[in-house]
């Protein structure tokens, strides 16, 4: 048996043991999926792992969210961050509920807001293509094991000689959970990793900069100024005072997401877009 076989067969049996429990782990529909990915794009699991159901429980099918008013599915995306992705999200679902679903990694990516990744990650787990699914975990495991830092081509092409074909959805998601709990970007937790034997140098993965703090940002203010108006239309300087924001970051704020398509302004009186 050669080595990536044997190293395969150590890394799924820590799986089957030590898998993390998330709502959206073993399902098999595309549109389930597609939500969970979409969310998951620079969006801790746990935040996540809080939405989700509720998401499902009023957006069920492609049909439903594109069918949904654009407020609705903005108040349905409260707390994820990034409401850009859930208005991509709803143009995908619109390009599905009227031509079906896509089902190579391809073809997936030309739905809207779907990158190499999330595409990969629904043929995989939706219709069992064997195709590596390669996030930041998957990199730098595959950055430590290989003893270099790859860049994201590189990891792809090695994913694809490693992914175990026979169970390539497990595979993923095993490597997924390794990097999460042991591999991790800084103090990976070698003694306990499954598949230490099999790592060249710890240290060969160089972490991206780490995002600014969410309080104080521009992010915030644009999530603060979405809710108000999410209530109910108001001027900018109404959102001043409901927000409890200083008047240049509300300014900013409502002129990105005026460029987002996600507000409009009727005179001085600004809410959410209906598009």
């Amino acid at each position: 048996m050669g080595e990536p076989d044997t190293r395969n067969r150590a890394l799924l049996a820590w799986y089957h043991r030590e898998a993390r429990t998330l709502p959206w782990r073993g399902r098999t529909d595309p549109w389930e999926i597609l939500v969970s990915e979409v969310m998951l794009q620079q969006t801790q699991a746990s935040r996540v792992a809080e939405r989700y159901e509720a998401f499902l429980a009023a957006f069920p099918t492609p049909g439903a969210l594109a069918a949904a008013p654009l407020p609705d599915a903005l108040a349905h995306w409260q707390g994820l961050g990034y409401p850009r992705r859930v208005v991509r999200l709803r143009d995908a679902a619109a390009h599905v509920a009227s031509h079906g679903w896509p089902r190579t990694p391809d073809a997936l990516r030309r739905l809207p807001g779907v990158g190499p990744y999330t595409a990969a990650a629904v043929a995989c787990f939706a219709f069992g293509v064997p195709v590596a699914a390669v996030d930041t975990n998957l990199r730098r495991v595959l950055s430590r094991w290989e003893g270099r830092h790859l860049g994201p081509g590189e990891a792809e092409r090695l994913a694809a000689s490693l992914i175990d074909r026979r169970r390539p959805a497990d595979w993923n998601q095993a490597l997924m959970d390794l990097g999460a709990l042991l591999c991790r970007p800084t103090r990976p937790d070698c003694p306990r990793c499954p598949v230490a034997s099999w790592c060249t140098d710890p240290s060969a993965y160089r972490p991206p900069r780490r995002q600014p703090p969410y309080v104080g940002s521009h992010r915030e203010a644009r999530g603060r100024v979405l809710a108000a108006l999410l209530e109910a239309a108001a001027t900018e300087e109404e959102l001043t005072r409901s927000t409890a924001l200083p008047r240049d970051r509300v300014r900013r704020a409502v002129a990105s997401l005026l460029d987002d398509g996600l507000v409009r302004r009727d005179g001085p009186r600004l809410s959410v877009a209906d598009g």
